[in-house]
C-alpha cells in the first residue's frame, strides 16, 4: 500500500515546499492543493482498507534501511532541541531530548536483537485518527491562508513569517500520521517527538516573550512524557525481545505482570500529549499561538495523540492500579478544567479550558478500559475534533471583524455578525446540547461508570457535566442574546468561510449519521478491541435523539428570521431614568448619563485559574507519584 508511506512522506515534502516559496500567492495555491491531495489520499487508504473486508493490515516487516532513517531522523530533532535550548538559555530541557534519544540510539545499535514484527498497522482505530487529521487538519491549513493574511495585516510588529508557519502546518500533519499509522514503538517514539517539536514551533511562532515562554514549558513537559515512552519502550524491549504495540497490549492484557511498567509508564507520556492535570498549562499557553495553529493543536492533532494512545492500552489497563490512575487524573481533569472554565471570558481561553476538560473525559473513558466507556470515548474524540476545530476558527473570524474575542462584546452577535454566529452556535450547540453526540457520549460514560460501581468517575461526570453546561449556556446566551447595537462589516474571507461551513456541515451530517455510525464502524472496532462490543446506548434511543436535531437548528434560523424585521418589534427597557434611545444608557434623577452595563458573572476569584490550578495540579501529581511508584513495587 504506497499511500501510507506517500501520507508520511508528502506532507514532509510539502513543508520544504512552504519553506522555500517566499511569494505568498503561489504559496498559497500550493497549500489549497497540497491540503486537497492530502484528503483525497486518506480517502484512498480507507477505501483499500474497505476493499480487504474491514480487516487488520500489517504491512512492512523488513526495514533496516528506514529503521535507521529514523534513527538518524530523531538525532536530527535531539540537535535542533538542544540548539533552541542553547539559544534561549533552557540548557536543562536540552538533557529531556538527548537522555531519552541516545538511549533509543543504544537499544537500536547496541542493544539485544529484536523480533521481526510489522511497523505499519491498520485497523479501525487508526483509520479513524488518519481521517480526522486529514480532512480537519486539511481544512484548518485551508483556513489559515485567509486568516494568516489578515492576521500579517494586524500584526504588524510580527514579522511576515508564513512560509514558516505553513511549513511546519504540514510537517504536523506528516508527524501525526506516522504516528497512528506506526506499530513499532520506535517509529511511535520518533514521530512522538516530531509532534512536540512542531507544537513548540508553533506557539513561539511570534517570537515574542510571552510565546517564548509558553512554547518552553509546552516543549519541556512533552519532552518528560517522551522520556518516560522511551523507559517504557527499553524495558519492554530488553524483557521481551519486541517493541511491537500489539504485543505489549495483548501480553499486558493477559498476565499483567511486569509488563504494566511499560503500559504505566506510556500511559503517563500519554497524559503529558493530552494535557491532564498537572501539564494542563502547555496547552493553556498555547493560546499566543495563530488561530489556525491553536486549532491544530486542540482538535486534531497533538491532544489526540494521546487520547489515540490511551485507548491503544485501553484493553490492558481495564481493573488494573494504571488504569484507575488514568481514571482518575481525567476524570478529575474534567471537573476542575470545567470549573475554570466558568471564570473565563476570553473566547479562546475557554474554548482551551473546555479541550482540556474533554480530554479529561476521554482520559477517564480509556482508563476504565471497558468497551461501554471506549465506545463513548471515541465519539467524544470524533465530535470533540470537529467541534473544536469549527469553533476556534470561528472565533479567529470573529475576532480579525469584531477585533474582540471577549465574549462580553459578542452580545448580540446574531445581529451583528449573522453568518458566523450561526456557525459558532452550531459549535456551542454540538459541545453540549441534547441530541448532539457530546452529550450522548457523556451520557454514556456516567451509564457505564455507574454500571462499573465507580462512584468517583461518576461524581466527576455529574458534577463536569454541570459546569460545562454552565460556561456554554453564559456564552450561547450573548449569540443569540437582542441588541441594539449596529450590524459589524463581516471581513471573513472566502477560503475561511469555505473551511468553517464545511464543519458546520459535517457537525450536522454525524448528528444525523449517529446510530449509523455506531453501528457499522465503532461496534466493530469494539470487537477488534475487546473481541465483545455491548450496545451501551439501545439504537431506538440514538435514533429518537437524531430526530430532535431538527429542532436545535431551528432555534438560530428563526431568530435569525426575526432580525430583518428587529426594528419594528423592539422595545426599549425601562431603567428608572429618562431613556436615551439606546439601551444601554439613560439620563438619572438628577440629570447625570448613566450607562447600563449587562454582563456575565465569572467568578474569577472563587474558580479562576490563579485559585485552583495549582491545588489540582498537586492532587494530580501527588496521585500519579504515588500510583507510579505503587505500579513498579508491585510488578518488581
Amino acid at each position: 500500500m504506497p499511500v501510507v508511506p506517500f501520507l508520511i512522506i508528502f506532507p514532509l515534502m510539502m513543508a520544504g515546499l512552504m519553506f522555500c516559496i517566499r511569494v505568498n500567492r503561489v504559496r498559497n495555491a500550493i497549500a489549497y492543493i497540497g491540503s486537497v491531495v492530502i484528503m483525497a489520499a486518506v480517502g484512498v487508504l480507507t477505501f483499500q482498507w474497505a476493499h480487504g473486508g474491514f480487516q487488520p493490515i500489517e504491512l512492512y516487516v523488513n526495514t533496516e534501511i528506514a529503521d535507521k532513517v529514523i534513527l538518524c531522523a530523531e538525532i536530527l530533532l535531539m540537535i535542533q532541541v538542544t540548539i533552541l535550548s542553547f539559544k534561549y538559555r533552557k540548557y536543562w530541557i536540552s538533557l529531556l531530548s538527548i537522555i531519552p534519544t541516545l538511549a533509543i540510539a543504544w537499544l537500536e545499535l547496541f542493544g539485544p536483537e529484536m523480533q521481526t514484527e510489522e511497523h505499519i498497522y491498520i485497523d479501525h482505530l487508526s483509520i479513524l485518527m488518519s481521517v480526522i487529521i486529514g480532512v480537519i487538519g486539511s481544512l484548518i491549513i485551508i483556513y489559515a491562508v485567509g486568516y494568516m493574511h489578515g492576521y500579517q495585516h494586524y500584526h504588524t510588529k510580527i514579522g511576515d513569517r508564513r512560509y514558516y508557519f505553513f511549513m511546519v502546518l504540514f510537517a504536523f500533519l506528516g508527524a501525526m500520521f506516522g504516528f497512528v499509522l506506526s506499530e513499532s514503538l520506535l517509529w511511535i517514539d520518533l514521530f512522538w517527538e516530531a509532534t512536540s517539536v512542531c507544537s513548540f514551533l508553533l506557539i513561539g511562532y511570534t517570537r515574542e516573550p510571552e510565546a517564548i515562554k509558553n512554547s518552553f514549558r509546552a516543549l519541556w513537559m512533552n519532552l518528560l512524557g517522551g522520556t518516560a515512552l522511551a523507559v517504557g519502550i527499553i524495558y519492554f524491549a530488553l524483557t521481551e525481545g519486541t517493541v511491537s504495540l500489539n504485543v505489549l497490549v495483548t501480553q499486558a492484557r493477559l498476565n499483567h505482570g511486569d509488563l504494566m511498567i511499560p503500559v504505566a509508564l506510556i500511559a503517563f507520556a500519554a497524559l503529558t500529549k493530552s494535557a491532564q492535570l498537572p501539564f494542563s498549562t502547555w496547552l493553556m499557553g498555547a493560546m499566543v499561538a495563530p488561530t489556525p495553529s491553536s486549532a491544530l493543536l486542540h482538535s486534531a492533532t497533538m491532544v489526540k495523540a494521546g487520547i489515540y494512545v490511551l485507548f491503544r492500552l485501553a484493553p490492558a489497563m481495564s481493573a488494573t492500579t494504571t488504569g484507575m490512575m488514568v481514571a482518575f487524573v481525567g476524570g478529575f481533569t474534567f471537573l476542575m478544567a470545567s470549573i475554570m472554565a466558568i471564570a473565563q471570558s476570553d473566547g479562546k481561553k475557554v474554548l482551551a479550558m473546555s479541550t482540556i476538560s474533554n480530554l479529561g473525559l476521554m482520559v477517564a473513558c480509556a482508563g476504565v478500559g471497558r468497551p461501554e466507556t471506549i465506545w463513548a470515548g471515541v465519539f467524544l474524540m470524533i465530535f470533540h475534533a470537529i467541534s473544536k476545530s469549527l469553533l476556534f476558527q470561528d472565533v479567529g473570524a470573529t475576532e480579525n471583524s469584531l477585533h474582540s474575542r471577549d465574549i462580553e462584546n459578542m452580545h448580540g452577535l446574531l445581529y451583528r455578525l449573522p453568518r458566523l454566529a450561526i456557525f459558532m452556535f452550531i459549535g456551542i450547540a454540538g459541545m453540549f446540547l441534547a441530541p448532539f453526540g457530546m452529550l450522548i457520549s457523556k451520557w454514556a460514560a456516567l451509564k457505564a461508570s455507574v454500571d462499573e460501581n465507580n462512584i468517583l468517575l461518576v461524581f466527576f461526570i455529574v458534577f463536569g457535566s454541570a459546569t460545562t453546561s454552565f460556561y456554554w449556556t453564559k456564552w450561547l446566551g450573548k449569540i443569540i442574546a437582542n441588541t441594539n447595537e449596529a450590524p459589524v462589516k463581516d471581513i471573513t474571507k472566502r477560503n475561511e468561510m469555505i473551511s468553517i461551513a464545511i464543519h458546520g456541515v459535517l457537525m450536522i451530517a454525524l448528528c444525523f449519521l449517529f446510530p449509523l455510525l455506531s453501528r457499522v464502524y465503532v461496534d466493530p472496532m469494539l470487537r477488534e478491541m475487546f473481541q465483545v462490543a455491548e450496545q451501551t446506548l439501545p439504537t431506538t434511543t440514538l435514533d429518537l435523539l437524531m430526530i430532535l436535531v431538527v429542532f436545535i437548528f431551528a432555534v438560530p434560523l428563526i431568530a435569525y428570521s426575526y432580525s430583518k424585521n428587529i426594528k419594528a418589534n423592539k422595545k426599549l427597557s425601562y431603567m428608572s431614568g429618562i431613556n436615551t434611545g439606546k439601551n444601554h444608557a439613560f439620563t438619572g434623577s438628577f440629570g447625570q448619563n448613566e450607562r447600563l452595563v449587562l454582563s456575565n458573572y465569572y467568578f474569577k476569584d472563587i474558580c479562576g485559574v490563579r485559585k485552583l490550578m495549582l491545588p489540582s495540579q498537586l492532587v494530580t501529581a501527588a496521585v500519579i507519584v504515588v500510583m507510579m511508584i505503587f505500579i513498579i513495587g508491585g510488578a518488581l
